[in-house]
């Protein structure tokens, strides 16, 4: 009996281990194939998926740009009354704005001076979160840092585009190489902001599903695996909730709904594009999915 119980003892106990191990070796057969499947996706749009990128990914700064133009005399008074500046520098605040955000977002779609039109970008971004104390309204400060997110992977992909024309082989310890890695962790830190805008924890059933999904594709994100992937599902579930929630179209134009939804949608449009420059040029060395490389 003894022999007999401790026999069933050992028996049972490495169940559960071949039973996780199978499991295990499933989960990671199905986020292959579905790795595949994103890899693939790639290969057939990588033709004009960058140009899509670099589209949403400016597509709120034209908008901005767009914006103060028709709302010239209301942004102009807005800065000219908020901080005692006069008309004058508040007029060149709003031009500024229009010709800096359409000016840098046109160049970078047409590849040029791209490094100077995202310091002009970062420029813009920090002096409308002094200008309209955005500092102090966190929901609106994790995006305005998510934006920053968006241009740091444009910084980094273009360095890459760099490293491709002037070197062939990429050198050990290349100090570009290593600028590009901590450009493209910044960046995809700071870009996953934008979900922790979008959680709501005083919501029903649906919103608790929302945020369980956000946080578990931020933290993939954030440490880098399986970062194309899950690109990919991010893409998907930020566009749905973009049409759901920010159908700025079913607004009049003079609806103050129409503005903020207008706003967001665009916001979150140049998420979805630097997301998809994460799609692109991967998460870079500082990720779990390039030290998985190394092992």
């Amino acid at each position: 009996m003894s022999y007999q119980s401790n026999y069933n003892y050992r028996d049972n106990s490495t169940r559960p281990t071949n039973f996780n191990m199978r499991q295990n070796s499933g989960n990671n057969a199905m986020l292959e194939k579905a790795e595949e499947l994103a890899n693939n996706c790639l290969q057939s749009t990588k033709h004009y998926l960058p140009h899509i990128a670099r589209a949403c990914l400016v597509s709120t700064f034209i908008e901005d740009g767009i914006r103060m133009l028709y709302q010239w005399g209301e942004q102009r008074d807005y800065i000219a009354s908020t901080w005692n500046v006069g008309s004058i520098l508040g007029t060149m605040f709003v031009l500024l704005n229009l010709v800096g955000q359409i000016g840098a977002s046109i160049l970078i779609l047409a590849r040029k001076q791209v490094d100077n039109c995202c310091y002009a970008l970062f420029g813009i971004i920090i002096l409308q979160t002094l200008a309209y104390s955005i500092l102090w309204d966190l929901k609106f400060l994790a995006r305005s840092l998510s934006l920053v997110g968006a241009v740091l992977l444009i910084l980094a992909e273009n360095k890459k585009d760099k490293t491709n024309v002037f070197r062939s082989v990429p050198m050990m310890n290349d100090p570009s190489s290593s600028t590009r890695n901590y450009l493209m962790l910044g960046g995809r830190v700071l870009l996953v902001l934008m979900f922790l805008s979008l959680l709501k924890f005083n919501g029903g059933a649906f919103d608790m599903i929302r945020n369980i999904v956000g946080i578990c594709l931020i933290a993939v994100i954030l440490v880098g695996f399986k970062t194309k992937l899950f690109s990919v599902v991010m893409v998907s579930w930020l566009m749905v909730l973009n049409a759901v929630f920010n159908d700025f179209w079913r607004h009049r134009s003079s609806s103050i709904m129409y503005d903020f939804k207008k706003y967001d949608f665009f916001q979150t449009m140049t998420v979805i594009g630097g997301l998809l420059f994460l799609l692109l040029i991967g998460p870079g060395g500082l990720s779990l999915d390039e030290r998985k490389k190394m092992y």
